[in-house]
């Protein structure tokens, strides 16, 4: 059970495995109301990025975590005659564990008569630019590793006369897929939440339905959404909300908005109304959002107009409305430092990263020059141990992490920090922030050169956390060269 406030409320007493505490509960049944910021998140496991869980930091920063691209990369590029131009390719990944098969959505440009009409040799001396005649659709792949991948003949759409092709969608603009797992009709399993590009009119914004994301529906507009959907849009199922919240974007005077549409049946949508703006030069070009671990995360692409490049960076949000950046400048994704590298352009993250045991994927889209000008796309793939999107870091001096008083309902605390270089220690505190004998001053637990995932802590004197069952407690984490992504109590 999640609590929705209508304002940002930091929490009396947060609970870890179990149900609120009483003053919680008391609190809360007087501030129940419009959707907003949300309480405590109801899982046991607790992101340090999360600000509801942390009171006080002083010594550490928040900063993103650090991806591995895989040396596979690229995965592929574009090498059909409809895939013109991958521009931002606007990759969508699921797998599907019965079937143990990755599924793959992604939209070229299939017309672009300038990059089809303009020699590779020939192109130094022409400006790129778009042109009213480009179309944009959606292109199905699959895989049975992630790694290698299959483009299918499926004989659906007609490209240039011919049906042999991978195309499942024309004149679809930055479709986001949504494999919804708590729909109940299965011709409406798969939806496609995007803008609609006939060349020669207007955008429109349009969904989809499809019982097997092959196979699509004639698209309904949305004309309510109040934009033309040009980005990689997205739509999730919010369960606390009981609604479907779609992210798509806004131009307002050059500037580049972040902007966000709900509806309870994917048919009917709210007017987009704004929730992140960047600056002038740095402006919010999409931002693929996905829950995680009691919180929402977005996957920011933000567009440099000054150099033309795109870089992905984070955000989080306890509600899908307020969202806070985290680590302002500093990518998720890096781009490749090295000119004319796949992804030394361009990196825009897919939709959802695909979770498999403790590893998280993250397909995105690259390219190997920047935005505005000629240049080649890239499937690529990055990945990050579990929950590590980011994390307090404190680089030399020592740096502390103070939470929020926390009722246990469990024994064992486990800590996911990498301490290779240094060490992570573990105080508790009670409420008023005082120490408690046996787990604070000299009793504390310390972790030299620990780097794991769920890394169990042990305190000197106390074989777990059972004397402290139904009291309000805090954590103090102390940092020394060591970097402290979640926690959880079971």
């Amino acid at each position: 059970m999640q609590f929705l406030l209508p304002f940002p409320l930091k929490n009396k007493f947060l609970e870890i495995g179990g149900r609120p505490a009483a003053f919680v509960l008391a609190l809360l049944g007087c501030c129940l109301g419009a959707a907003g910021a949300s309480a405590a998140p109801a899982s046991r496991k607790y992101l340090l990025l999360d600000d509801r869980v942390v009171e006080r930091v002083d010594n550490v920063r928040l900063r993103v975590g650090t991806v591995t691209k895989h040396p596979a990369n690229p995965l592929f590029k574009e090498d059909r005659p409809w895939e013109v131009r991958f521009d931002n390719v606007y990759v969508n990944v699921t797998y599907d564990e019965a079937t143990r098969r990755y599924q793959l959505w992604y939209s070229p440009f299939i017309v672009d008569e300038l990059t089809t009409g303009t020699p590779v040799p020939k192109r130094p001396e022409v400006r790129y630019h778009s042109t009213p005649t480009r179309e944009m659709g959606l292109c199905y792949a699959t895989s049975s590793d992630g790694i290698h991948w299959d483009k299918p003949a499926l004989n659906l759409i007609d490209f240039n006369g011919s049906k042999a092709n991978n195309l499942v969608v024309r004149c679809s603009h930055g479709g986001g897929v949504l494999r919804d797992g708590q729909e109940k009709d299965p011709a409406r399993r798969y939806k496609l939440f995007g803008g609609q590009q006939i060349p020669g009119q207007k955008r429109q914004f349009q969904v989809a339905f499809s019982p097997d994301g092959i196979h699509w529906a004639e698209p309904l507009i949305c004309p309510e959404v109040g934009v033309d959907g040009d980005t990689h849009n997205n739509a999730i199922w919010a369960p606390e909300l009981g609604k479907y919240v779609g992210i798509t974007r806004r131009w307002l005077a050059g500037e580049r908005l972040v902007m966000r549409t709900e509806s309870t049946d994917f048919t009917r949508w709210s007017r987009a109304v704004e929730v992140m703006r960047g600056t002038g030069e740095n402006q919010t070009y999409a931002m693929p959002i996905f829950p995680y671990a009691g919180v929402y995360l977005g996957l920011v692409m933000v567009i440099n107009t000054r150099t033309d490049l795109v870089q992905c960076e984070l955000a989080w949000s306890p509600d899908t409305v307020l969202w806070q950046r985290i680590d302002p400048g500093h990518a998720l994704i890096p781009n490749s430092p090295t000119p004319g590298d796949y992804d030394s352009g361009c990196v825009y993250a897919g939709v959802t990263p695909v979770i498999r045991g403790d590893e998280i994927q993250l397909y995105y889209g690259a390219s190997n020059a920047p935005h505005t000008t000629w240049r080649d796309g890239f499937l690529a793939l990055a990945t990050l141990p579990a929950d590590r999107f980011a994390g307090y870091v404190a680089e030399q001096a020592e740096g502390t992490i103070l939470t929020q008083p926390l009722v246990l309902a469990g024994k064992e605390l486990l800590v996911n920090a990498d301490a290779s270089g240094g060490e992570f220690a573990v105080e508790i505190l009670d409420a008023n922030g005082l120490p408690i004998p046996g787990f604070s001053g000299d009793d504390r637990a310390a972790h030299a050169g620990a780097n794991g995932l769920r890394t169990p802590v042990r305190w000197k004197r106390a074989a777990d956390l059972s004397a402290l069952q139904g009291r309000p407690v805090r954590f103090k984490f102390r940092l020394r060269a060591a970097k402290m992504y979640s926690f959880e109590v079971r």
